[in-house]
């Protein structure tokens, strides 16, 4: 199943956000072909204020497995998520087998 993760961050977290991010970006790695696409949400000036990630996991319990050891959600960084399952078709324009 693949889905769709929006993550924002709280209010102020920006420096929590960059102080924690090594640690993020090390649990993306392990997760290695489970993540399809995966980058920050910017504000109107540029600044991180969340996360969009898409992702594969084989059900929903997985997924939220996962981010029980999510830094960013360990750390409070993120303070609202929403997730909808989602059908990728097209990956940098080409259909996905």
């Amino acid at each position: 199943m693949q889905f769709l993760l929006k993550a924002y961050d709280g209010e102020g977290m920006l420096a929590k956000r960059m102080e924690v991010r090594p640690r993020h970006l090390e649990g993306m790695k392990a997760l290695g072909k489970k993540i399809i696409a995966a980058g920050g949400l910017l504000d109107e000036e540029g600044k991180m204020k969340g996360s969009a990630l898409v992702v594969e996991f084989p059900d929903r319990a997985s997924l939220d497995a996962y981010l029980k050891t999510e830094p960013y959600v360990l750390e409070g960084v993120w303070q609202k998520i929403e997730i909808e399952v989602m059908n990728v078709v097209l990956v940098n324009g080409e259909k996905r087998q």
